[in-house]
């Protein structure tokens, strides 16, 4: 059995989900080319939304085994 060349992605599959993968990069570059203050402002956003979800999980099993 041979090695996948990148562990998680398949490389095998048909081309649909390759086009589709090449459009949201595509269209992510261009958000990011022609709007990058707001593209900063959303990915600190989803950073800040992501921490907070974490914070939480964390304060919620602290308070279960305490």
């Amino acid at each position: 059995m041979s090695k996948q060349a990148f562990p998680g992605i398949k490389t095998g599959s048909g081309p649909l989900p390759k086009i589709i993968a090449t459009l949201v990069a595509l269209a992510l570059l261009v958000i990011v080319v022609k709007h990058p203050g707001d593209a900063a402002t959303l990915v600190k956003d989803i950073a800040s939304f992501v921490g907070n979800t974490i914070d939480g999980f964390v304060a919620f099993f602290r308070g279960v085994t305490a």
